[in-house]
């Protein structure tokens, strides 16, 4: 293989794959041809040579081809130096770029000369004399290093032309590969000459099988690199250990990257790592070592780094935490299952305690006006309920394994990060409604959706409406469940204000026909009893006899989960309006607030597979409302507790009461008419702060606070859609390269998309990965790490794509089982493998 092939094929394409975005800068316009040479169909390459202005727009909109999925990749080919510091990247046009990928060179591993050797590794000696007479040799000159052909027996044996595949196929063979070296010997003394003239190694075993030799190989090229990367001075008890020379650096870290990042060979590189790890006694030896370098050569390594970002997360040194994310996110052992919850805890809790950082400065532009501070939370302010259930699912998902509290430093800060921020906004929130009262005129308000969204629809004859009334579906999850429809047909998601008190007998009868005009609330001994011209609908008969009273038999209702699993009654042709009614997201925090935001992804995917049987069914048109939203109070300390007010009240669920009584510094207290309720309660009494009336909850709604009151509506046209044609590329899943027995309740599956004809390409494919029992119990789910939406619990790929997911598989299960990769909206089965577990504990 010749260096400009090597260079194009193996390290510019590699880039491209991993990255999707590269800026190459050449201020030698050495790669210009082969950059050049890269831009395919699905490859845009753009050429910075002639005007960077041009260049710019032209990759701005490569970009956002790449964000849509018309393309794969995008290059850009600069000819000038790569910025070296901030100052230079703010007026570098290219530098946003490299930020959304990756920039080449990137590091003196990326020096020409570093890839001649890695390209040339026998020939090291001679091509850094040709460097040492001229910096800039050609490629020509390169090329001829070496002209004549060593080796001839392990070429021919491993059907390797490089002395850099000779020595892959040494160290990792594959079945014919090994085969071969095991039928003789001839090869053993080729190999000790290549290794020692490629590496430096005198091989000290006297065996002459593949398997004495490979092991000290191994040993020899793992250490090696561990020592290159290593800024202090190696433990005493080690230097005797045979190890490279500097000179062959580029060679051992090529060798390692390929060993690591190539999926044939990731497996064995895992395993090989661990043992020498073990026989050399690494973690005992390095103990005193406080600086590893970047490179996680062995285990214990990813583990000082994880405890590096911990400790710059605790000193609020989120650019730190972020820099050594970047590092290692595509570590071969982060990747490994319990290391990749404690990284992705990390990286939620840096990117929740950023973004509320971010927020809180800019809070104060919008806090002037009530109907500004709610438009800045659907814009932007919702991302901070967003990143903190993400961030709380990733602990639920952790915390029962971390017996000893390694990461409950870590936890409790991210969780302040976002109540100070909640606080903040509440304080506004609460000041602006005493101004000027709730709902918001000029805002859809939750009395007013069904009348005019969902009645006009079904004065046409023949159109057929599906209502859904979700229980606790607050803002931010409307726009993770409105992305997820987007494909399903015409979608468009608005505000809605919840009805006061935001508990679910009055949210749901505020979504029953007329109850703009008709619903009262009614404080009665026992409780509050929501009432629509003058009949009580605080239950769920009570408020079906509503719809049922105005429609007679156009109307048909069932639990939304009944109509996914086609339980129940036969949905009538004639039904022309279809209520769904969910309760688990409620359900779900009420009970188990611990485990509750990891079953929010499924609440979301039901919601998504009755989309789809509604299609079926012959229905046009989906309405989804809820009857208010609700707030994770998860990081409450004992006494986050608000006092109860002075005067005649009743509490509503712990958030709000009714009543009357005066006002005092800890609650706010209007006239029940400025806040929209109309009732034989003179006013409503609420907390200023995020605090409820009752101690120990870590979930709540029932009170008055953006989280709570500020709720979506979502409005679908239905369609057929169907994914691209599973014929054309192929769902594959496997695990530990046919391995049938999980040892961990964490097992790490191998999921992968082969195109299959050159029509593979088009479109992408969601996966939703399950294990379930015989009788198709779900008993293990894909965790929201890495490739995983957290929101929607699925992945998607491109043909020719390939990831590690983690399966979450339920504590008490133990047995067989299957693996299945699943269309997230049919429940198709594209892919399956058997598998049964085998845990020591």
């Amino acid at each position: 293989m010749s260096i400009e092939a090597y260079i194009q094929e193996q390290v510019l394409a590699e880039r491209l794959r991993m990255s999707s975005v590269v800026v190459v800068y050449d201020p030698e316009i050495r790669y210009r041809r082969l950059c050049q040479g890269l831009a395919s169909d699905s490859t845009v390459v753009v050429d910075a040579t002639e005007s960077s202005i041009e260049s710019r727009e032209q990759a701005m909109c490569s970009l956002q081809a790449l964000g849509r999925n018309e393309i794969k990749s995008l290059l850009v080919y600069v000819p000038m130096k790569a910025p070296v510091d901030e100052e230079h990247k703010q007026v570098d046009p290219f530098s946003p770029f490299a930020a959304c990928g990756g920039v080449f060179p990137d590091g003196d591993g990326d020096s020409f000369q570093s890839l001649c050797l890695k390209a040339k590794p026998e020939h090291a000696e001679e091509i850094r004399r040709l460097f040492a007479e001229d910096a800039n040799p050609d490629f020509a000159v390169i090329d001829a290093v070496g002209g004549g052909v060593g080796w001839p027996n392990l070429r021919a044996q491993l059907g390797a032309e490089s002395s850099r595949d000779i020595l892959l196929g040494l160290m990792a063979p594959d079945t014919h590969q090994l085969e071969a070296l095991q039928a003789n010997d001839a090869w053993v003394s080729e190999a000790r000459d290549l290794f020692k003239r490629t590496l430096g190694l005198k091989l000290r075993t006297r065996g002459k099988t593949w398997s004495s030799i490979a092991d000290e190989l191994w040993r020899f090229v793992l250490f090696s690199e561990f020592v290159f990367d290593l800024p202090e001075s190696l433990p005493e008890a080690l230097a005797d250990i045979p190890r490279g020379e500097e000179g062959v650096r580029p060679i051992i870290e090529g060798l390692c990257d390929t060993l690591r990042n190539d999926r044939r060979s990731q497996d064995l590189y895992i395993e090989k790592a661990e043992e020498i790890e073990a026989d050399l006694n690494l973690p005992d030896q390095c103990r005193a070592l406080t600086d590893l370098g970047v490179r996680d050569t062995f285990p214990f390594e990813e583990r000082t780094f994880l405890q590096q970002a911990m400790a710059a997360f605790e000193q609020g040194d989120i650019e730190r935490v972020r820099g050594i994310l970047g590092q290692h996110e595509r570590s071969v052992w982060t990747a490994q299952g319990e290391s990749r919850e404690k990284w992705y805890l990390v990286d939620s809790a840096a990117s929740l305690a950023q973004v509320c950082d971010d927020l809180e400065q800019r809070l104060p532009e919008y806090s002037d006006s009530l109907e500004g501070l709610v438009q800045f939370y659907v814009g932007a302010l919702r991302e901070m309920d967003r990143l903190h259930r993400e961030f709380e699912q990733a602990v639920s998902d952790y915390v029962w394994q971390d017996t000893r509290g390694e990461m409950s430093a870590l936890i409790q800060r991210a969780r302040k990060c976002y109540a100070n921020l909640a606080e903040s906004a509440q304080q506004c929130f609460m000041r602006l409604i005493k101004k000027t009262g709730w709902p918001l005129a000029g805002m859809l308000a939750n009395t007013q959706a069904f009348d005019r969204l969902v009645a006009p629809q079904l004065k046409q004859n023949g159109h057929r409406v599906a209502y859904f009334m979700v229980d606790a579906l607050r803002y931010e999850l409307g726009v993770a469940l409105e992305k997820q429809l987007a494909d399903d047909g015409s979608i468009e998601m608005q505000p809605s204000l919840a009805q006061l008190p935001s508990v679910t007998p009055v949210g749901m009868a505020s979504l029953l026909p007329g109850a703009d005009d008709q619903l009262t609330v009614e404080k009665g001994e026992d409780g509050v009893v929501p009432m629509l011209d003058g009949k009580p609908v605080a239950t769920v008969a009570q408020r079906m006899d509503a719809f049922r009273r105005r429609y007679g038999q156009r109307f048909a209702e069932m639990r939304l989960e009944d109509f996914v699993r086609n339980k129940g009654a036969e949905v009538d042709p004639e039904t022309d309006l279809l209520v769904l009614r969910s309760v688990e997201i409620d359900s779900h925090f009420e009970n188990h607030p611990e485990t509750a935001p990891a079953q929010i992804t499924n609440a979301l995917k039901r919601i998504r597979m009755a989309v789809n049987r509604l299609v079926d069914h012959g229905f046009h048109e989906v309405v989804i409302a809820t009857d208010h939203g609700f707030y994770m109070n998860s990081h409450a300390g004992a006494g986050d507790v608000a006092t109860k007010p002075h005067g005649d009240w009743l509490i509503v669920h712990d958030r709000c009461a009714l009543g009357d009584g005066s006002a005092d510094d800890h609650h706010l207290v209007m006239e029940t008419e400025r806040l929209g309720i109309r009732s034989n309660a003179a006013r409503l009494a609420a907390p200023l702060t995020m605090a409820p009336y009752r101690a120990g909850l870590q979930y709540f709604h029932g009170g008055l606070s953006l989280q709570e009151c500020v709720v979506p509506v979502i409005r679908m046209q239905l369609r057929s859609h169907e994914q691209p044609s599973v014929k054309r590329a192929s769902i594959s899943i496997s695990y530990k390269q046919g391995a049938t027995r999980i040892t961990t309740r964490v097992p790490v599956i191998d999921v992968a998309v082969e195109a299959a004809d050159m029509f593979s390409g088009e479109g992408s494919y969601e996966i939703l990965l399950e294990a379930q029992d015989k009788k198709g119990n779900v008993v293990g789910e894909a965790r929201a790490t890495g490739p995983v939406n957290p929101a929607t619990g699925t992945l998607s790929l491109q043909p020719g794509e390939a990831v590690k997911v983690n399966l979450k598989m339920q504590m008490e299960y133990e047995g067989r089982f299957k693996v299945k990769a699943l269309d997230p909206r049919t429940h198709t089965v594209y892919s399956q493998i058997d598998l049964e577990t085998d845990y020591t504990v």
